[in-house]
């Protein structure tokens, strides 16, 4: 008898020790969280950039360049998913290129969760202001933001509550009131990539001045790729559109576009209320 208890208990131990082992396995194999990856500094992105150019990509401008598609882009990281960031925007054709990167410093690394709640703030883009040269006066770029359903339903809705997870893929569809092309319909598809986020802004109305088409349907793209790093936030931006000789005659679209795209990241940094 006492030997078959002993057995028993053998077996109950033995049978212990392999569920702990097979819960380490499992615990072994789940994906890693953000939070526990190691943290990119901006030197790590981009290893080419000099000290000189360093200081402006810290600095409230940041480093711009507005070119002709056909030039090569000058401040794309070194990141292994590149192509998923400027692929969609060379397959429309650009005529034209903004590219743009800036850093905005922190104390310490800001969690990319925060970064997507502030940006899901849509509503308070509405009086987003720039300095207009043509009127010589400050003026709001948008007149009026918010959310709508969907494409084919342009209904307000509300922005909704901080979210407390991240999505690894989310499209929410936007109305802006532009001060010069009027009411303007966007898609935003916001993608986790790698230790940051891909944030695609593309119009799925055409955009229009006065009684002509500037923009057809799906011409234009910003690309907003935003990582915390270890002493900042990295917001790198290419942006362009597809539009007619006559229109590039009579638009300075270049302007327009970084005009847009300024006001984009201003709204970002206040959000973040850093």
């Amino acid at each position: 008898m006492k030997k078959l208890k002993l057995f028993l208990y053998t077996v109950k131990g033995s049978c212990w020790i392999f569920m702990g082992f097979l819960l380490f396995l499992l615990l072994c194999a789940l994906p890693v969280s953000g939070q526990n990856r190691q943290i990119h500094s901006f030197d790590d992105l981009y290893p080419f950039i000099n000290e000189s150019q360093k200081k402006e990509v810290y600095s409230p401008t940041g480093l711009f360049i507005s070119s002709q598609k056909s030039v090569v882009l000058q401040f794309i990281p070194s990141l292994n998913f590149i192509n998923d960031i400027t692929d969609p925007l060379f397959k429309r054709n650009p005529s034209f290129l903004i590219e743009s990167l800036k850093v905005i410093p922190t104390e310490k690394p800001v969690e990319l969760l925060v970064i997507y709640n502030a940006m899901r703030n849509i509503r308070s883009l509405k009086g987003r202001t720039y300095h207009s040269f043509t009127r010589n006066e400050t003026v709001p770029l948008f007149e009026d933001a918010t959310r709508v359903e969907s494409r084919k339903k342009n209904n307000p809705i509300t922005d909704p509550p901080a979210a407390l997870s991240m999505p690894d893929s989310e499209t929410i569809y936007i109305r802006l009131k532009d001060i010069n092309f009027g009411n303007t319909f966007y898609s935003a598809d916001i993608n986790r990539k790698g230790q940051g986020m891909l944030y695609s802004l593309s119009n799925f109305k055409n955009l229009s001045y006065l009684f002509f088409t500037v923009v057809k349907e799906d011409h234009f793209l910003i690309q907003f790729y935003i990582e915390p790093l270890t002493d900042g936030i990295l917001i790198y931006s290419i942006a362009g559109a597809d539009v007619s000789d006559f229109v590039a005659s009579k638009v300075d679209m270049p302007s327009a576009v970084k005009k847009r795209v300024d006001v984009i990241l201003d709204w970002i940094i206040d959000e973040l209320h850093l």
